[in-house]
């Protein structure tokens, strides 16, 4: 299949790298402009990547783009996919998808009324080592999960962004951040969240900016940087998020699910690729694999990047007139889970969930592979 949808970004920061250097790996698309509120910014990255700058505004009106991923700051994503759905041309924005279920249903009910799709980051869990996780739970090799354990912990990340300023204002925060990398896989292999709870709070008023032409300042903390959370699953799973920027080390595990019969521990969502175990009654922890094409290490440091995959799978099911697998229910479903964290916070209260969704349709490798170029 030639790469006929016609592509464009918004917001030309450090991610659109990863999107502009990946984007020759995949079937469906073509990234033909870029375009930022700074046309300096679109002007360099688009002489990097030999294609168009566009104004924000030319972007949006242009015939030759069909679909806009939206690559600016949380904070705008609701502003600047709204501005793209209303231009008739799909969105596919990076996480989080919008930063409140209300903006979410909005921009769902224009899509709907445009006639186009949305869809949201992350697409991590399409990778080789999440669809093997998903694969074992179906199969039935751990029994029935009954609980389980998600950790995502560090300092957090002034000492290496030279403008880290959103992470730590209304919006940012490690739920919002790193929390849809982590939902995501959840929710894809044991379905939608039915209650969350949680307590907050952050060990610091300030940061201080450790890297760049700021390295020095001093910026505010105005939103929790540790959540710990407990997360109820329609399928009767409990599981416990443990996420924090205030955290030197520790040594818990990334991911476990504890079954019926065994336990399965699943490696970061952060990442496409890595380690799989199951253990069970009968003896040790067993490695498990599969020969899966987003498995596979194509990085430097031995990782596994494919981020665009779930670009790519919209992009070929809008041809094919098919669900795609990072759609607006599921991302809607994710934001909700989220901001339901916060709230629970807050409050004190437990939280219901009024949104859900199906899991994502499940990636084999040779599925994986007809995304591939």
């Amino acid at each position: 299949m030639t790469k006929s949808m016609g592509v464009g970004i918004i917001g030309c920061g450090n991610i659109s790298t990863a999107y502009l250097q990946l984007a020759d790996m995949f079937k469906g698309y073509d990234i033909r402009a870029v375009a930022d509120i700074n046309m300096d910014n679109a002007r360099a990255r688009a002489a990097e990547f030999n294609m168009r700058a566009d104004t924000v505004e030319a972007l949006l009106a242009a015939d030759d783009i069909d679909l806009i991923i939206n690559l600016t700051i949380p904070a705008a994503h609701v502003e600047v996919s709204r501005s793209i759905l209303q231009a008739g041309k799909h969105v596919y924005s990076e996480k989080p998808f919008v930063l409140s279920l209300a903006e979410a249903q909005e921009l769902e009910g224009i899509a709907q009324v445009n006639g186009v799709r949305i869809g949201s980051a992350p697409d991590t869990f399409m990778g080789g080592a999440h669809q093997l996780a998903r694969k074992l739970i179906d199969d039935g090799t751990i029994g029935t999960v009954t609980s389980g354990t998600a950790v995502v912990m560090s300092p957090g990340m002034e000492d290496w962004h030279p403008n880290p300023d959103f992470f730590f204002l209304p919006g940012g925060g490690p739920i919002l951040d790193l929390g849809p990398y982590y939902i995501c896989n959840l929710v894809q292999m044991l379905g939608p969240v039915h209650k969350v709870t949680s307590f907050t709070g952050a060990a610091q008023d300030t940061r201080t900016i450790g890297n760049g032409p700021r390295k020095g300042e001093v910026i505010p903390v105005k939103t929790p940087t540790t959540i710990h959370a407990v997360l109820s699953f329609a399928s009767g799973a409990i599981i416990t998020l443990l996420s924090s920027w205030d955290v030197w080390a520790n040594s818990h595990p990334t991911m476990e699910l504890y079954g019926s019969t065994g336990s399965l521990n699943v490696p970061d969502p952060n990442f496409f690729g890595g380690d799989l175990t199951v253990t069970d009654r009968n003896g040790p922890a067993t490695a498990q694999s599969w020969d899966h094409p987003f498995g596979t290490p194509n990085t430097d440091d031995n990782r596994a990047n494919y981020r665009g995959a779930g670009l790519a799978d919209m992009a070929l099911a809008i041809a094919a007139d098919t669900p795609h697998r990072c759609n607006s229910a599921f991302a809607t479903h994710v934001v909700e889970v989220m901001t339901a964290i916060l709230t629970a916070g807050d409050t004190g209260q437990v939280m219901t969930m009024t949104t859900t969704c199906d899991r994502p349709e499940t990636l084999s490798p040779e599925q994986a592979a007809a995304l591939l170029a």
